[in-house]
């Protein structure tokens, strides 16, 4: 039976669908059955599923031919969703889905789009791809919310994982799809295996699949395809909306990067553009190193590539994704080239590699990107990777093999080689065929490839620093033939190999590098000086090699080479001499073998000045001593045997000397012989005549060495040689005409007699005995040696200052030597006027500055060789006075001077400097002692140093250092330390840096020299002395300069001692003051000791020994030292950072002693001085940056409150340093706080308290804006770990957003107008919204969970009660909203409370904050209990109700109504409360003055959404409805009442017609309750409800009901009110009573004819005097009263028409009188009375009995005609208003039609039917043609009667 119905049901489906003939007809019989039908294909019946399907054709053909037809889509996708239903069903469901779903308007796919995803999950993959097929193209019309955060997003997709994956999957072949792609799929191939289909099935179709677009699959190609194909326009449209998709952020970011790329690079501008611009705005937010970003790249770059795996093996072919088009590749490696990940990726990142430099479809943009991605691949592959490697050096090796063609490739492909040199030095370390590959192609490729070769050499060099054995021969081999290439940057590479690759020891690599030495561009020749002139310090990298090469084996080396070339064209001819090697090679190989003598000899090997490579020169004798010792005969050997490495020296020097010169050859060469005369001089007595020629040449310090050399060679001579060489050169002195010639010559005579006067005091020292012997010969030589004494001083006046300084300077020479032979004093050239002569010459402005030199020099001297000089103090005195300004070299000078002629004869002067040292020095016994210290001393100290012109001081502060530094030991200098020490304390306090700096260095040097009781006594006078400022004070005469040249500006006031004052406060501190001395050792900064006068003092071996006797305290230095780094006095500054550069030497020192330094700068941070509070905040800013302080985690709050103290520093300056700090701070904790970070929950938990409370709360503006900065920054960075600190946080934050709001803003907003102040206050709680503080909690709410919000939910309680802010309550109901839609289920156990607080904040004075707070509470209800939303309810009824302020009103309007919007389900599960309060609300009165009508409109939203219509609404709640509006009715509110009576009439009215009891009853009584009492503003309202009511239930009031009020009741209760003198209420009144009495046919006329008739009689004209006055009246009377009495008129006639009884006695008694009324006041009364009277008339006549057959009294009738048909003359005839004449037609109509019925024409007399008849004559024209047609018809039958 149950089949036979199921057909019969589908028969008569069909029979409908065959009748329907539009296609709307058809449209509603599909919407209706199409479901269902469907449905019954899960029949188990075979009958009832082949009906199904036939009528499933039939309608299939009816709706493909009729496109506009539209589908029960929205039923469909329910049924669909159905998991009960059958497979077949929703196989079939979704066909017509897809049928329907295009057809729909755009807005209602968009409204099903959501969920056409829902309908996805768990169905079969075919249909999910026909729903994503569906979906795409309705993404572009979306409506997505601008911010997503704060608005529900049209797609929820966070809890459908899968789903998404297979959207992504499904938008990323869309994006793929090329436009216009066709798939050719072959007809013998089978279907496309689906996910699902069997493995066989997919192999057998892999053969012969079509070629996919490039990036995707065959099936994905198909699937995009789909049954209908979409045009290149709507695929645009797709992409587009795809774009728009994730731009609203519908999907998480990472997921979607992949798809903005490859949309970024499509074809269509519209397309790449949307995406490029979406890329670029999330760039900062992207993290380009995330596995699943860069994985997804790759598997899209390169396809699925079929790898030998299980995987590989199990993918079928038709699921392989081709790698992605050259477009395509070019948009995704830029990516790469930004991430670290996609370079450290291996093999994907050699993949990607090989493909874009080798791949089939590569061009050449492709290989330079995928060169710059193997640059980065360099910078970032871990350097142990061997296969990478190994595969980028073979494609590089392979690309350059290759693309000859492309310099531009080359060039990048080149230098990647090179980067990967120095990152993986162990592929290239054997690999030395590949150094020859790269040196050949620069040999041969053009320029600018050449310069990146030799980059990627010049990186490849590190690799080739291990070599050994043959590959180091094959190296030096392959060097040496590419350093001879014209190619200047070869030679440049090569060069580098050799200075790098090989030992600074291996000599043919030194020889390679000398030879490039004299390469003719400055590239190469200046790159070689420079590692040939480097002593290399540090042991190299090669153990057991030597800084340099032993000076034997080198020499030997570069003199068979030497040999080699003088046979080979590589020679040099310069003139007549030919070299082995050009002259700027060879001058570079004579400095390196110097340097290698001098090294080999033990000492510094140097090659920068002369007068340094001197100071080597007897380390160096003693070893050629020992070389040449070692071969006795070395000089006689042959020039074929084996040469002394001495030997070969001399004879390359001679031979450069010879062809070219040179001073430092020349030097070579003197130096060499000097240092052991006896045995190599005796070689140059056959040369004689070439020095001489050297002597001759046209350099001076050329002459100057060749002289000497020349004076040495003779010096080894027998005597008659001897004296024939002094008599020659005293001849040549005397040719004027070669001043060079005489130059040479005079030095050459000093240098001789110096020497042999050095000889005599030699042999008279050490051979006795032989005293006689010379004694003998002296007077000859002496003669000889005093006429050349007496030569030389001739020259002394020479006018050419060439012959002058030569002549000063040879007589030093003999002076330092001997006594001079010549007079002491008298005339002619005499001791005292040498003395004289060269006196005058210091001070002097005509001499230059090497003659004021040698002068002093010589002076100086004069003591030292002769014992017996009688003006030594003289000579002393004379250079203490030379003094001049700014001298300060000279003074130095003058400082040996005086120390040499101070000591004299005892002097170090008198030694031979080629062959002793200083150290080694003891003077003579036999000599005469001269020594003048203790006056020298005396002179010093009381005289020069007290002096008032500070240039003396200064020059005598020197003076005295050079005393206590070169007579260190002696007696004088020693018993008088406390004088030498107070006078360097008095130059202290100079103003000049120098005299300070000297003053300091003496102070050091005296307390070195103390013993233990002097250092005691020395110390505690200097920190006396510094401490209190008390020192010597310099008198001020006439001739005292006040300010020296420059010093103008420094302070007078001794602040320049401040330096020394905080050196002497550090020593104190560290209980150590002698360590004072130790500090202005190491302070020193003068660039003077950095000269070779000041070197000579030595103090950077003191300062090196000071530090080192300092290292004991360095943990109490190192914190004083680091902060006083940053000093702002400059002097402090500069001393303090040389004391810590010479003590922390060790980098490391920092972080050892951190700690320490914190604990001193955080205490100093606070000092009462301002100096050093912005010293501590500069250190404290440099020691923090780029730090992990995770040690220090505990101190960070203490650092941060005393940086927010001193950022309100009184100083300026402390304050800019504080804030500098407290920015590098805020860095440094932001970085601690992320989540790589090990310490980051403490940093957290440490800094919040801190921030929040002394940042945030903070009086410093400065200080309230970087707390919220970081606050805001650590939030981004600390993420999850924020959570338990949530419950401070989030208040604090809230509360700060009313601290820092402007003040002036609650001051403009209490002095606004409201509407003004509605619209700032919303301004300003937007502003909140959006500040950084809201940001900051809206991150942490993201974290939040239950074990959290037991603390949170009472602080936001307390902050809702409590706070003052309108910022602050708008965010906290904006926190509040954001908790019920993070944690709602949480939250339930506190919604109570937070509904609590924020029902009391509901009654803000600011409009904003209340509807914040109600917007809150809407959200709140969903999470609360059914208990806490009835309380609510309750209390927000009982407000409404009994509450007179307006703000209560609104308070519940808005609350409600936000709960039905927010939460209709809590609405609809309250009905019974909410529900009748908002129909009550409906009904409220709009304010009048602000003409507002907002209250009533929310109200109506709510009732109209959550009841099914009006009508059934009020049925439904009909109960509560009347409950509530008689609680309104009884209110003590007037306006309540009225809105109450309001509400009671509209239930009225809608229910009309369908009330019965209980219902009617209650509605009544209600009703007539209401109507008690005195009259109120809307009472009119309960009297049209009863009139309503009755009018339309006047039937079931008939009936007696208990508890229903019956008819007369209800009429007494109303005429009741007829009788209030209120005009408008009575006008009410007697409309309800008349409608009243119409509907209940009641008979009250007698008492209403006793209320109207006066009412009439009122407003009627009796007489033209009572009118007249009465127009005068009107005059005065107001509008609206005129008004009013005119609707009171009007009522009155109703109401008479209306209540006109059926009864006769009451209708004879009324009749006439009313007839004669009316007939009047037609007369008399204005167009609406008219209209009134003549309703009033044709109510009147159809009621009237006597035109009743069965009530006839034809002569009251014909009287009332009469009357009547004089009477209605008047408006038939009004010509201005056609109503009035329409009214007065239709009751002459009823007339004659009521007397026709009754036959009683007889009492229509003729005059009145003449009257009548003229009167509708007369209309017959009128202008309405509709009342002229009815006029002559009804003329017709009157006279047809007649």
């Amino acid at each position: 039976m149950a089949a036979q119905d199921e057909l019969n049901q589908l028969e008569r489906v069909f029979l409908r669908l065959g009748h329907a003939e539009t296609d709307e007809q058809l449209q509603h019989i599909i919407s209706k059955f199409l479901p269902p039908v469907l449905l019954k294909l899960s029949s188990i019946q075979e009958g009832v599923r082949k009906k199904v399907m036939e009528l499933l054709v039939h309608l299939n053909k009816r709706i493909k031919s009729r496109p506009k037809i539209q589908l029960p889509v929205e039923t469909l996708l329910v049924q669909y969703q159905d998991p009960a239903a059958a497979s077949f069903v929703t196989n079939f469901t979704i066909i017509y889905i897809k049928m329907g779903y295009p057809r729909l308007d755009v807005e209602e796919q968009c409204e099903l789009a959501p969920t056409l995803l829902t309908a996805m999950e768990g169905k079969p993959q075919p249909q999910q791809d026909s729903l994503m097929h569906l979906l795409i193209p309705t993404l572009f019309s979306m409506k997505y919310p601008s911010e997503p955060s704060k608005v529900a997003s049209p797609f929820i997709l966070v809890e459908k994982p899968k789903t998404v994956h297979l959207l992504l999957d499904f938008m990323l072949d869309v994006l793929m799809m090329p436009y216009g792609f066709v798939l050719n799929e072959p007809q013998s191939r089978p279907n496309p295996a689906s996910p699902q289909s069997s493995a066989g099935n997919g192999s057998a179709g892999g053969v012969g699949i079509p070629q996919p677009p490039p990036g995707m699959s065959f099936y994905g190609a198909k699937r995009i395809i789909g049954e209908t194909p979409w045009t290149p326009e709507q695929l645009e449209q797709c992409k587009l909306g795809i774009v728009k998709f994730i731009k609203a952020e519908q999907v998480p970011e990472v997921e979607a990067v992949v798809h903005l790329v490859i949309a970024s690079s499509d074809t269509r501008h519209s397309v790449a553009t949307a995406a490029d611009l979406e890329l670029k705005s999330k760039q900062s937010i992207i993290d380009w190193n995330n596995p699943l970003i860069i994985n997804k790249i790759y598997k899209v770059y390169l396809g699925d590539i079929p790898l030998k795996t299980k995987e590989g093996a199990a993918l079928k072919p038709e699921l392989k994704r081709e790698p992605v088009s050259t477009r395509v590749k070019l948009k995704i490696l830029p990516h790469l080239l930004r991430s670290r990940l996609a370079a450290d990726t291996f093999p994907a990142n050699i993949q990607v590699v090989y493909d874009g430099l080798f791949g089939a479809n590569t061009n050449n943009k492709l290989r330079s990107l995928s060169l710059q991605f193997v640059h980065h691949i360099c910078l970032v592959c871990p350097d142990n990777n061997k296969p990478l490697g190994l595969m980028l050096l073979n494609g590089l090796t392979k690309l350059i093999n290759e693309y000859k063609e492309e310099p531009k490739l080359l060039c990048v492909a080149y230098s990647a080689v090179g980067k990967l040199s120095s990152r993986m030095p162990q592929l290239f370390s054997k690999d030395i065929a590949l150094v020859q590959q790269f040196f050949e192609a620069m040999c041969k490729d053009d320029p600018e490839i050449r310069l990146s070769i030799q980059e990627a050499l010049s990186m490849m060099v590190g690799a080739y620093t291990s070599l050994q054995g043959a590959l180091l021969h094959l190296m030096e081999a392959l060097i040496a033939a590419y350093m001879e290439k014209p190619e200047v940057q070869v030679r440049q590479v090569a060069m580098k190999f050799a200075s790098t690759v090989f030992a600074p020891d291996h000599i043919p690599s030194r020889y390679l590098i000398l030879l490039a030495a004299g390469d003719p561009r400055e590239e190469v020749h200046g790159e070689a000086q420079r590692v040939l002139r480097a002593f290399p310090v540090k042991t190299t990298e090669k153990e057991g090699s030597k800084p340099m090469p032993s000076f034997p084996e080198m020499v030997s080396y570069i003199q068979e080479k030497a040999s080699e070339r003088m046979k080979t064209p590589a020679k040099y001819t310069v003139g007549t001499s030919i070299l082995p090697f050009n002259p700027s090679a060879f001058g570079e190989i004579i400095l390196y073998l110097r340097m290698c003598l001098a090294h080999s000899a033990g000492a510094m090997p140097t090659s920068q000045s002369l007068a340094d490579m001197q100071d080597n020169s007897p380390a160096i004798a003693s070893y050629v001593r020992n070389l040449l010792s070692g071969n006795p005969n070395s000089l006689l050997v042959p020039k074929g045997g084996d040469s002394n490495p001495v030997q070969l020296y001399i004879e390359l020097l001679q031979q450069l000397l010879s062809a070219i010169g040179g001073v430092p050859v020349m030097y070579c060469l003197l130096e060499v012989v000097s240092v052991y005369p006896q045995k190599l001089a005796a070689k140059f007595a056959d040369k004689i005549d070439w020095i001489k020629s050297l002597m001759n040449t046209n350099k001076e310090d050329m002459r100057e060495l060749a002289a000497q050399l020349y004076a040495v060679v003779v010096s080894t001579m027998s005597g008659n040689e001897l004296n024939t060489a002094v008599q020659n050169l005293v001849k040549i002195t005397k040719d004027n005409h070669s001043p060079e010639t005489q130059h040479g010559a005079i030095l050459a005579l000093g240098y001789m007699v110096g020497r042999y006067l050095a000889k005599k005091k030699v042999t008279a020292d050490t051979q006795n005995q032989e005293l006689p012997m010379i004694t003998r010969s002296l007077p000859e030589n002496e003669e000889l040696i005093r006429s050349a004494t007496n030569t030389i001083g001739s020259f002394l006046d020479s006018p050419s200052p060439l012959l002058t300084v030569a002549a000063c300077t040879a007589l030093g020479e003999i002076s330092r030597n001997g006594a001079l032979l010549i007079p002491n004093e008298g005339t002619g050239f005499t001791k005292l006027h040498l003395v004289e002569s060269l006196l005058s010459r210091i001070p002097s402005g005509k001499e230059n500055n090497k003659m004021k030199e040698r002068a002093i020099q010589t002076l100086g001297f004069f003591p030292v060789g002769d014992g017996e000089f009688p003006h030594q103090k003289k000579l002393l005195q004379g250079l203490m006075d030379s003094v001049e300004a700014k001298q300060l070299e000279l003074q130095f000078t003058v400082g040996e001077a005086i120390t040499s002629a101070a000591i004299g004869t005892s002097s170090v002067a008198s030694r031979d400097v080629w062959t002793c040292t200083e150290e080694e020095y003891t003077p003579p016994a036999e000599v005469k002692v001269n020594d003048v210290v203790p006056w020298v001393l005396n002179m010093i100290l009381n005289k020069y140093i007290i002096s008032q012109n500070p240039h003396v001081r200064q020059a005598s502060c020197i003076w005295l250092l050079s005393l206590v530094k070169k007579l260190s030991q002696h007696k004088e200098i020693k018993s008088h330390l406390k004088e030498i020490q107070t006078a360097f304390i008095s130059i202290l306090s100079d103003p000049d840096e120098l005299s300070q700096d000297v003053a300091s260095k003496g102070l050091g040097m005296v307390y070195e020299l103390g013993n233990e009781q002097d250092q005691q006594e020395l110390v505690s006078t200097l920190v006396e002395t510094l401490m209190t400022g008390k020192r010597a004070k310099h008198g001020v005469s006439e001739d005292t300069e006040v300010f020296q040249g420059g010093s103008l500006g420094k302070t007078p006031d001794g602040q320049s001692l401040s330096t020394y004052k905080e050196l002497c406060a550090l020593a104190s501190d560290l209980n150590q003051p002698d360590l004072v001395y130790k500090f202005m050792n190491l302070a020193n900064h003068h660039a003077m000791w950095n000269s070779r006068k000041g070197a000579a003092f030595g103090f950077n071996m003191i300062a090196a020994k000071a530090g080192e006797q300092l290292t004991p305290y360095l943990s109490q230095l190192v914190p004083r030292l680091y902060r006083y780094q940053f000093d702002p006095n400059l002097g402090i500054r500069q001393a303090m950072t040389s004391i810590w550069d010479a003590l922390v030497t060790d980098k490391k020192s920092v972080d050892r002693y951190l700690k320490e330094i914190l604990q001193d700068i955080i205490s100093n941070l606070t000092n009462n001085m301002w100096r050093v509070r912005e010293s501590s905040c500069l250190a404290l800013n440099d020691l923090i940056r780029g730090r992990q302080l995770d040690d220090i985690i505990d101190q960070l709050p203490e650092i941060w409150e005393t940086l927010f103290r001193v950022r309100d520093d009184i100083k300026e300056s402390v304050r800019k340093a504080a804030d500098l700090t407290l920015k590098s701070l805020s860095k440094v904790c932001v970085r601690m706080c992320e989540p790589s970070s090990a310490a980051a929950q403490r940093t957290v938990a440490v800094l919040l308290p801190c921030l929040l409370e002394k940042g945030i709360m903070s009086n410093v503006s400065e200080v309230r804006a970087l707390s919220i900065q970081t606050l805001v920054k650590i939030s981004k960075s600390a993420g999850a770990r924020l959570k338990p600190h949530a419950p401070r946080l989030i208040p604090a934050l809230l509360e700060s957003l009313t601290v820092l709001e402007p003040q002036v803003l609650n001051y403009l907003s209490l002095r606004a107008t409201e509407q003004e102040k509605t619209a700032m206050d919303g301004a300003r709680l937007s502003a909140a919204k959006s500040s950084p503080m809201m940001e900051t909690i809206n991150m942490c709410l993201q974290h939040l969970d239950a074990s959290v919000l037991g603390q949170l939910v009472p602080r936001l309680c307390d902050l809702l009660k409590g706070a003052v802010g309108l910022g602050t309550k708008g965010a906290c109901a904006s926190v509040i909203v954001s908790l019920t839609v993070q944690c709602p289920q949480d939250l339930t156990p506190y919604s109570g409370k937070l509904m609590s607080a924020l029902v009391n904040g509901l009654n803000d004075r600011s409009s904003v904050v209340q509807k914040s707070f109600a917007f809150a509470l809407g959200h709140v209800v969903r999470t609360a209990k059914d208990s806490s939303v009835e309380k609510l309810l309750t209390k927000l009824g009982t407000w409404y109700l009994e509450k007179e302020e307006p703000i209560y009103k609104s308070s519940c309007a808005l609350t409600v109504h936000a709960i039905g919007h927010y939460s209709p389900d809590v609405l609809k599960n309250h009905a019974e409360q909410a529900l009748p309060l908002a129909f009550l609300g409906m009904h409220e009165a709009p304010n009048e003055e602000q003409g507002e009508n907002g209250d009533s409109t929310l109200w109506t939203e709510v009732w109209q959404d959550n009841v099914p219509g009006s009508f059934g609404g009020i049925r439904l709640y009909m109960q509560e409805l009347i409950a509530i509006t008689q609680k309104a009715l009884q209110s003590q509110s007037w306006k309540m009442k009225a809105q109450g009576a309001a509400a009671m009439a509209s239930i009225a009215k809608q229910q009309t017609g369908s009330l019965v009891a209980p219902h009617l009853g209650m509605v009544l009584s209600a009703l007539l309750q209401g109507l008690a009492g005195r009259i109120w503003t809307g009472k009119e309202e309960l009297l049209k409800a009863i009139g309503s009511v009755v009018s339309a239930c006047s039937g079931d009031l008939k009936k007696s009901v208990p508890g229903q009020p019956n008819i007369i009741e209800v009429i007494d209760l109303v005429l009741k009110e007829c009788h209030k003198e209120n005009l408008r209420y009575k006008i009410a009144a007697l409309k309800c009573a008349a409608d009243v009495l119409q509907a209940t046919q009641e008979d009250r006329f007698q008492e209403l004819v006793g209320i109207l008739i006066p009412l009439i009689n009122k407003n009627s004209p009796t007489s033209a005097h009572t009118r007249k006055s009465k127009e005068d009246d009107d005059d005065d009377l107001d509008e609206k009263e005129k008004e009013l009495q005119m609707e009171s008129l009007l009522c009155a006639f109703e109401s008479l028409g209306k209540a006109w009884p059926k009864s006769p006695a009451t209708q004879g008694q009324y009749r006439l009188q009313l007839c004669q009324l009316m007939c009047e006041r037609l007369k008399l009364s204005t167009w609406r009375v008219q209209v009134g009277v003549l309703q009033s008339m044709k109510a009147y006549f159809q009621g009237l009995l006597l035109l009743d057959k069965d009530h006839t009294d034809s002569v009251e009738l014909s009287e009332i005609l009469t009357k009547t048909c004089d009477a209605i003359t008047f408006p038939l005839e009004n010509k201005s208003y056609s109503s009035v004449r329409t009214e007065a037609l239709n009751i002459v109509e009823l007339l004659i039609r009521k007397i026709d019925e009754c036959h009683q024409w007889g009492s229509l007399t003729p005059d009145s039917r003449n009257q009548l008849i003229n009167s509708l004559t007369t209309m017959e024209s009128d202008s309405r043609p509709e009342l002229g047609e009815k006029a002559t018809e009804l003329r017709k039958r009157l006279q047809n009667l007649s």
